[in-house]
């Protein structure tokens, strides 16, 4: 019997690397959409983000994006999936380097438009939620907006350059998130 046993058992799960791999190739620019190259888009609705592999256009609200110099698009569900990404472009999408990056655009909170990343003000802290159900870094093309929210929301406002390495890290659980 212990022959006919071990046949029958469920082979053990294969252990897998924590650091498994999501496949999301960019968006590739579209010129019948009338848009200049460098622009915002649409986040496509069978796209995902290649930090996390959620799918952005189902939180549009905190959605964010990249362009590369050959009109490419890549999207997230969060700036916090932006900064990572740019942190080490060649790990999400091998072969490509951040000096490829011509435009990167966040969700602008208070207007739910497109703002460029760059000048963006983020609020670090607060009680908002994002995708991932951590800090997300909601983002305001203002800083004044930005203000409002975290003394209504609680957080602390930074501007782009203010988001280091150390608090992406931090945030994003050095490279994985809990769904």
């Amino acid at each position: 019997m212990p022959a006919l046993r071990a046949q029958l058992e469920p082979e053990a799960a294969p252990v897998l690397d924590p650091d498994v791999c999501v496949v999301a190739p960019p968006t590739p620019y579209n010129p019948a959409s009338g848009l200049p190259l460098e622009s915002a888009r649409p986040v496509p609705a069978d796209v995902r983000c290649p930090v996390c592999g959620m799918f952005p256009a189902r939180s549009p609200d905190w959605a964010a994006q990249v362009i590369f110099a050959n009109g490419d698009a890549q999207f997230f569900d969060s700036p916090l999936s932006l900064f990572m990404y740019l942190s080490d472009v060649a790990r999400y999408s091998p072969g490509r380097s951040a000096d490829e990056i011509v435009a990167r655009y966040v969700t602008d909170v208070s207007s739910k438009t497109w703002t460029d990343a760059g000048n963006a003000f983020y609020v670090h802290g607060s009680s908002a939620k994002g995708p991932m159900r951590a800090g997300n870094l909601p983002a305001f093309a203002s800083k004044k907006a930005a203000l409002q929210f975290a003394a209504q929301r609680g957080g602390t406002v930074l501007a782009y350059a203010d988001v280091d390495a150390g608090l992406v890290t931090q945030l994003g659980g050095q490279g994985t998130h809990a769904h």
